[in-house]
């Protein structure tokens, strides 16, 4: 691991406003999305910024502030459409989901509140494109269309805060959730448990059976990733500090149904909890973690029992860093966001 010689990253800095999530364009290569939050979140109005990595002088990157818009609370996370390159969704500290598009102005294009409590995360699935998906510190997890009014599927996921729900890359039906209880979960949407009767619809019969479950950690798990290249395998981040890669194909029967995972890898390194993973989208061994430790970290984690490496650390935030993301189009582009206000956007 060696950080010396590598040119500095681009940096946008968004002075009042902390970051929680930020998501690269599924269409353009440049375009980023950021959520962000007055007061760390913890109380006051957020910002959806959208911006573009653009070269500087010298062929340097830089970003520029294309457009942001304003909402009544805090954002937590944000996710672009799959489907219209303008239109991206933003998790509100109200309980609502937004969409919005970005060639217009002002307000929302559309609302979506059914939460009770804060939506955490949003996530569009990037193989049944009209679908997206919602988890809120209610423990409850829901699927939308874009061109509905109502939810389509409510799954109680957790009896706690669920802080992730993610489609799997490569089954439109599988959805993994992460939570306050150290599980993760997958929830398969074909089991016939889930049909509704003639009686009974998704709001008061919620969905609440996981096809697995995996006791991740004796901790809080803030965060997950399926990996692009493996199915059933993720990555989970959690409060005890450890970033864990998990083989889900390896279970067994427990009382309540399947649980279990092999855990094939675990990379200590980071100070404090692990706050967002993320597997490249180019490289089926590299990944990439976000800590309370303020530092954003890649790794190589080659299957098949060969040791991790922690390859490269990226230290320049001064507050918590919360996210991190691949470039979709580059191969080893990744950006980070943090309390601190600031993007970084670097080369590793």
């Amino acid at each position: 691991m060696n950080n010396s010689g590598r040119p500095p990253p681009a940096v946008f800095h968004t002075p009042g406003f902390a970051h929680y999530s930020l998501a690269w364009s599924p269409f353009h290569s440049s375009r980023i999305a950021l959520a962000s939050s007055a007061n760390f979140g913890l109380v006051g109005n957020g910002r959806l910024h959208l911006v573009s990595v653009v070269p500087g002088p010298g062929g340097a990157p830089t970003i520029n502030l294309d457009k942001y818009f304003e909402s009544q609370d805090g954002l937590y996370d944000v996710a672009w459409s799959e489907v219209h390159e303008n239109q991206v969704l933003t998790a509100s500290g109200d309980g609502s989901i937004r969409l919005w598009d970005i060639m217009l102005n002002d307000l929302a294009i559309g609302v979506w509140k059914e939460h009770a409590r804060e939506v955490f995360s949003v996530d569009w699935s990037n193989i049944q494109k009209d679908t997206f998906v919602s988890s809120s510190w209610d423990g409850s997890v829901k699927l939308w269309k874009a061109d509905l009014p109502r939810s389509v599927t409510t799954i109680q996921a957790h009896h706690s805060c669920v802080y992730q729900a993610l489609f799997s890359p490569h089954q439109p039906d599988l959805i993994a959730t992460c939570s306050t209880d150290g599980t993760l979960k997958i929830f398969d949407l074909r089991v016939p448990t889930y049909v509704a009767g003639p009686n009974a619809n998704n709001f008061t019969n919620p969905l609440s059976a996981a096809v697995l479950t995996v006791p991740a950690s004796g901790t809080e798990v803030l965060t997950l990733d399926w990996n692009k290249y493996r199915p059933f395998t993720f990555a989970t981040g959690s409060v005890d500090r450890m970033l864990k890669v998990w083989d889900c194909r390896m279970i067994k029967m427990g009382e309540t149904g399947q649980v279990g995972g092999l855990c094939e890898a675990t990379l200590p390194g980071h100070e404090y909890a692990v706050r967002k993973v993320q597997w490249s989208p180019h490289r089926a061994d590299f990944v990439s973690s976000a800590s309370y430790d303020m530092t954003c970290r890649v790794w190589s984690t080659v299957p098949n029992g060969a040791q991790p490496q922690l390859l490269y650390i990226h230290d320049a935030h001064t507050e918590f860093v919360v996210g991190c993301a691949w470039s979709l189009f580059e191969d080893g582009v990744l950006a980070s966001c943090a309390w601190d206000g600031k993007l970084n956007v670097l080369r590793v």
